[in-house]
């Protein structure tokens, strides 16, 4: 009897061990299937899924080569080589055939990268070529993968180069239309996450796969015309080599849309060599980022808003001293024996005397001071209808504001107003200049400057509507009349230098630059302008050119800018097909 006991004892107790056993296993599978599973799902596709992004293509950028659209800026395709250091197989390959294939494009000491067994993605080489990337490819490495990217190729070299800045090795654009327009032309990245092989190659299975498209970046089409930018930078390299000047500068407008035809400084650079810039400064554009006191051209601006008010007509006449007293100032003209007794305000404005301007700034005001009401309609023409002294809004990245004092402010007195009636005493750039010059002579509408001419869809070019400002900055008859007074004043003190038959006008401009330590105007530096309008029918401009000259000496508007001025103008009215007055 005990014998059976004791064997149906050790029965029992071995099958309470498989019962128990069998219930450890039951409560293990329990508890990792169900009160873990995801968790372990969780491990399960940190290891056998990647994200992968997906990079949008930033937009190519155009010109125009007369209507149709040319690229400027194209995409060239290079490629970023990674590794996945937990999945690399083989170290000492991954480093030889990197280094034999793409040696020169790799990141420094890039076989440290690849011990970092805490991460999944270290770039090891970046801008290989496809060819190189084919090869590496080919040499079936695991744990390396290749990012498809874009780098900017210019066909057209150092072309417009300031107007379109650059994009950096972060893929953002810096400086120009590059920056201004960055958020729009570099798209919105896409992401791929899905199941891959021991070599990261996608295997796009599973139901958790995520894949959402890549959104390319727009492609603009600037204003800039190619032909017309080219031949404008040939004339300020001819000028330079003339001058010898330290900068030279010209834009060139469509009056009649605010478009930006051409935008150019000398000395420039070529945006595919920026290795070779030695001076920072170069990637700066001076027509939007530059103020300065633009000197006897802004006597245009006085005339208009004289002749909007009806102060003036041009056969006004007055009486020209050589000198006129504002408070407790002497203005002189630059000449005091010049035009001197009874003369007409076109007699003014031909021989840019300061007395006339002074005149037309005190008959906005009783006649005889330049009062607060005048100072107040002169800062209403010149701020707030013609925008001088802020930003336009031109889509370029580094546009400055200037300065044009209020009369509300203390410095804003008569003796500020009667300067800036003939450019002095305030700073403008010269794409405000040109603008606000825009509306004087094109009917009196503004026109917001852009250098935006439309957009590309897929191969569409499709147009931008240009919009005025929407406050008239001068009355159209008043616009028609200040058109012929600024005719009659380019051919009143130079020799005419312009092809016969067409109907042109502009304005000179020097000044002196102001030493930023003292306060003081300096006499060894000067800024010569020149601003002008053209075409065939006296009613109707087609372009508006405005040429600065920079540097130590003694530079002026007749003699230094305007010879730029008419070099771009008889090669416009020919690029143009304009037909000369009957």
């Amino acid at each position: 009897m005990k014998q059976r006991f004791r064997v149906k004892s050790r029965t029992e107790l071995l099958a309470m061990a498989i019962i128990a056993l069998m219930a450890i296993f039951v409560v293990r599978l329990f508890y990792i299937q169900v009160i873990r599973h995801d968790y372990y799902v969780a491990q399960a596709d940190s290891e056998q899924m990647k994200k992968f992004t997906l990079h949008a293509k930033r937009g190519e950028i155009y010109a125009l080569d007369g209507d149709s659209p040319t690229k400027l800026v194209m995409n060239e395709t290079v490629y970023t080589v990674w590794a996945d250091p937990q999945t690399i197989q083989d170290r000492q390959a991954v480093v030889d055939a990197i280094n034999r294939v793409a040696g020169g494009d790799t990141r420094a000491n890039f076989g440290q990268y690849l011990d970092k067994k805490d991460t999944r993605y270290q770039v090891l080489a970046t801008k290989v070529s496809r060819k190189q990337a084919e090869l590496l490819k080919k040499a079936n490495l695991a744990g390396v993968g290749f990012d498809a990217v874009t780098q900017r190729v210019y066909p057209e070299g150092s072309l417009a180069s300031q107007v379109l800045g650059f994009v950096d090795a972060e893929g953002s654009g810096k400086y120009g239309f590059e920056q201004a327009y960055d958020g729009r032309l570099k798209g919105r990245d896409g992401l791929l996450k899905t199941v891959t092989d021991v070599r990261s190659v996608p295997l796009t299975v599973g139901d958790k796969n995520i894949n959402i498209p890549a959104v390319d970046g727009q492609s603009p089409v600037l204003s800039i015309d190619r032909n017309v930018q080219a031949k404008t930078e040939k004339a300020l390299a001819d000028a330079v080599t003339r001058t010898g000047a330290k900068r030279v500068s010209a834009i060139v407008m469509d009056p009649s849309t605010g478009q930006v035809m051409a935008m150019a400084n000398m000395p420039t650079y070529d945006p595919s060599k920026l290795s070779e810039v030695q001076d920072v400064a170069l990637f700066n554009n001076a027509t939007i980022n530059h103020p300065y006191e633009i000197g006897s051209v802004a006597k245009t601006f006085t005339i208009a808003a004289g002749l909007d008010k009806g102060v003036m007509k041009p056969d006004s006449t007055y009486v020209n001293e050589g000198s006129i007293r504002v408070d407790d100032r002497i203005i002189n003209n630059a000449s005091k024996t010049t035009k001197l007794g009874t003369i007409t305000m076109q007699d003014a404005l031909d021989w840019s005397l300061n007395t006339g301007m002074v005149t037309i700034a005190q008959r906005l005001g009783n006649g005889s001071e330049i009062t607060y009401g005048a100072r107040q309609t002169i800062y209403q023409y010149f701020h707030d209808r013609m925008l001088l002294g802020q930003k336009t809004g031109i889509e370029l990245a580094g546009e400055s504001g200037g300065i044009i004092i209020s009369p509300d402010d203390a410095q804003g007195n008569a003796v500020r107003y009667s300067n800036m009636s003939f450019g002095q005493g305030m700073d403008l750039t010269m794409v405000q200049a040109a603008a606000a010059f825009c509306a004087v002579v094109n009917g009196g509408a503004y026109y917001t400057p852009t250098v935006v001419a439309g957009n590309m869809n897929g191969t569409t070019f499709q147009k931008a509507t240009a919009t005025p400002h929407a406050q008239r900055v001068i009355s159209a008859e008043a616009s028609a009349q200040a058109r012929e007074m600024i005719h009659h004043a380019h051919y009143a003190t130079y020799k005419p230098a312009d092809r016969p038959g067409y109907y042109i006008g502009g304005k000179t401009g020097t000044s002196q630059t102001i030493d930023p330590k003292t306060g003081e105007y300096r006499n060894d530096e000067t800024i010569a302008t020149y601003l002008g309008f053209g075409g065939s029918d006296p009613s109707l401009p087609r372009y508006v050119i405005m040429t600065s000259v920079y540097g130590n000496g003694n530079y002026g508007g007749g003699a230094d800018a305007k010879p730029i001025f008419n070099d771009i103008s008889n090669w416009l009215i020919d690029y143009l097909k304009l037909q000369p007055k009957g």
